[in-house]
Order: structure tokens, then sequence, then C-alpha cells
């Protein structure tokens, strides 16, 4: 029986995916040969990656509104660095979340100005800062919607007079936003979407071109337009793996349907850490909560080893905390079912009974 997998990333993935994804490594598209093996630009290979950008396009709201979806390498990571080689040519506003928007102002500043307009790294990014404006005359605003190890996501996004950039990379597609306030969201895929090895780009057209640097090539956004994405070879099982993950949300009923069972299971295990003498959360304010990565922790290390082995009793998975923060961390992406969550629970109340 496989294990509740409560991974921050590489994260769970549909029962469903991994069994056509299976399939299609011995035999892909009745070809009589694996998916790793054929030419990224056959014929096979070029409708997948067509059908995962529009998939992206639509479960966003953002087909025919300017917008083109690129599936990119280099993880999240290399987007710090594309962001501003694309768009800082003077001065650049972020807001440091934690450890991910903290690296991606550190490459920022090799190209330009960058103003931190609000920060919670004085609280180890326990909080999302809200009391801040975005000043006129910026080139590009830069946020981190969901905070992955500290467990904090934000639920307002300030309005802007220039483009605003979001990095979603772990709670990409798991609720409903107005997403045409973005110019440029990015997204890892092996957060909520797929495995290691490609991330999903979306940006609106005509914000581009506007730095006078020369780009190289590998770090145009309009380059990789151009070249729909195949400017070099993509990741060919992430990319396809990711359109399986797309369709199987298409399926659940889209990003609507998945909000409201996400908000039951963050609903649940929440509850829980409240109720709980033994536990307290880790996020300063509840409004604050990652509803995708819960961080919690005992009150009482003792409590520990007994706990630990009631989880992983239980066929949990991927349970500890990051180093930052310690205690434990729970992430409930998409295909994640509630079952899991409740498996979590019992675990916690049966550590409740014990002591």
């Amino acid at each position: 029986m496989k294990k509740h997998n409560f991974s921050a990333g590489p994260c769970i993935l549909p029962s469903s995916v991994l069994k056509q994804a299976s399939n299609a490594v011995i035999n892909f598209d009745n070809l009589d040969l694996s998916l790793l093996e054929i030419s990224h630009r056959s014929s096979s290979f070029v409708s997948v990656m067509e059908h995962a950008k529009e998939l992206a396009l639509e479960h966003l709201g953002l087909q025919n509104k300017g917008y083109k979806a690129l599936f990119l390498q280099g993880g999240a990571s290399m987007e710090f660095l594309m962001v501003a080689y694309n768009f800082l040519e003077n001065k650049a506003g972020y807001t440091n979340t934690g450890t991910w928007s903290d690296k991606a102002i550190k490459e920022a500043k090799l190209f330009g100005d960058v103003v931190e307009l609000a920060s919670s790294k004085h609280a180890n990014f326990n909080y999302i800062p809200k009391d801040y404006t975005v000043p006129s005359g910026l080139d590009f605003f830069h946020c981190t919607s969901n905070n992955t190890i500290f467990g904090t996501q934000m639920n307002e996004f300030p309005q802007t007079d220039c483009p605003l950039i979001c990095d979603m990379s772990s709670d990409i597609f798991s609720r409903k936003l107005d997403f045409e306030k973005f110019d440029l969201i990015y997204a890892g895929a092996q957060k909520n979407m797929g495995p290691a090895g490609t991330t999903l780009v979306v940006v609106k057209e005509d914000v581009l071109g506007q730095v006078s640097r020369k780009i190289p090539s590998m770090l145009d956004y309009k380059v990789h337009i151009s070249k729909d994405s195949m400017f070099n070879t993509p990741a060919v099982f992430p990319v396809y793996v990711s359109m399986l993950t797309l369709s199987w949300l298409k399926e659940q009923g889209g990003i609507s349907a998945i909000e409201i069972l996400n908000n039951q299971k963050a609903e649940l295990l929440y509850t829980e850490i409240d109720r709980n003498p033994l536990f307290k959360g880790f996020v300063a304010n509840k409004e604050d909560r990652s509803k995708m990565n819960a961080t919690f922790s005992l009150l009482d290390d003792s409590h520990t080893d007994v706990f630990d082995g009631l989880w992983q009793q239980a066929g949990i998975n991927g349970l500890n905390g990051h180093r930052s923060v310690g205690g434990y961390r729970a992430s409930m992406y998409n295909a994640l079912s509630i079952e899991s969550v409740k498996v979590l629970v019992d675990a916690m109340q049966n550590l409740e009974n014990k002591v």
C-alpha cells in the first residue's frame, strides 16, 4: 500500500498520472518506443507540449488574453535570474517572505537597485507583511505567493503600476485568483504539478522587451516564446507528466473544485493543531497560514520519539520540518487525499491519548 505522502517537493502525484506515465516510459502513444527515446520535435511530443501549455492557460483563465505559457529548465531558481535579466533596468521592488524570495532578491541585486518593500525575516518569516505600498516608477514588483519552508501564504496582492511578478511554485493551480493581475507567473513543477526538471512560466507578452541590455538567448523569454519552448531540448518526461497532471485537474473540475478540497484538508489539520494541547503552529497569524504547507511542532520535545513512531507506523512519509523551522511540515498539495490528512490527525490524537 502506498504511503501517505506529505513531502514538500518533489510532491505527491495522482496515482492515475503515475500509471499513465509509467506506461509511456515503456510504450508512448503506441509508437513501440519509450517517451524517453523519441525526438522532442516529433509530432507526438510537440502535441504534448502544446496541450500542456493550453491546459496551463485554460486553468488560469488566461487564454486569448495576450499570455504565453512556457516550459523551461533550471527550476524556479533560474527564474530568479531570468526575471531580473528581462525586466530590471533601474529599480525593482520585492517582498521578502521566505528563503526563496530571499534568494530571488540576491539574484536581482546583480542587475540593478532592489528595494525590499517589506520583510518578515526578523521573525524567521512566520508571518506575511501587509503594511506596505508599492511605489510608482518601479521596473517590476516581485512576490512569493506561498512559502513552502515556513508555511505562510499571501491572500492579498498589492496594486501596482508596474509589472506584477509572482513565484507560485508551491501553490500554483491550488486556488482561484485573479490571475490577470499578474504579468508573469513562474512555478517549479515539482511542488504541485509534476516531477522536478521543468518550470512553468506564464507571461504577458507585451511586457517583454523593455530593458536595454542584451539578454543571452537561453535567458530571454522572447526567444523561448518564438521557439515554442523548444529553443533547446525540453525536459520531455517532466513536461509530459505535467500535462497529465493538468489533465487530471481538469477531470476533477479544475481549480474551483480542487480549492474546495484543499480548504477542507487545511481546516481539518489546523483545527487539530489548535485543539491538541501537545502541538503548536509555527505561523504567527492564522490568516497567514498556508493551505499547502502546514508547519507545526510539539510543545514538549520529549514526545518526539513517540510521535515519530506513531506517524511512521501509520504509513506517513515526508513529515519532518525544514531545518530552518524544525518540527513538522505537512504538505497538502492537490493530489493528497483528505483520507491522508485524517491519518495524520489520528496519529496526533493517538499521541494525546498516550501521554
